[in-house]
């Protein structure tokens, strides 16, 4: 509520309830002995949940969970692709002999045409 929103009549009765809880503040502190009011303020309300209530909670979403990790782990197709295994060639030590000699005679070519 706003104290700008109030009546004048219900402030000066807020006013009024004010000087009362003083005036008895000031009483309770001379029966106590203490040398200042003591102000007794209003339990605070602690906020919280419940063990049960947690329980729930942490059960509820290790469901969610188990729930995700099940629709992970099941193969988007009922048949695994299986790729064939790529064939690998190789060549005889005399293919490789003739590429290499071809090779030395392109470039053995080509140097002596930049000689000429």
């Amino acid at each position: 509520m706003n104290i700008a929103n109030l009546t004048p009549s219900q402030l000066r009765q807020a006013a009024n309830l004010k000087e009362k809880i003083v005036a008895l503040e000031k009483q309770l502190a001379a029966l106590t002995g203490a040398s200042t009011p003591v102000v007794v303020k209003p339990a605070a309300k602690k906020g919280g949940m419940s063990a049960a209530g947690k329980a729930r909670i942490a059960a509820a979403q290790k469901l969610r969970w188990a729930k995700v990790k099940a629709a992970k782990a099941k193969p988007a197709s009922p048949k695994p692709v299986v790729k064939p295994a790529k064939k690998k060639f190789t060549m005889s030590a005399a293919a490789k002999a003739k590429i290499s000699a071809a090779a030395k005679a392109r470039w053995a070519a080509k140097k002596a045409g930049k000689k000429a």
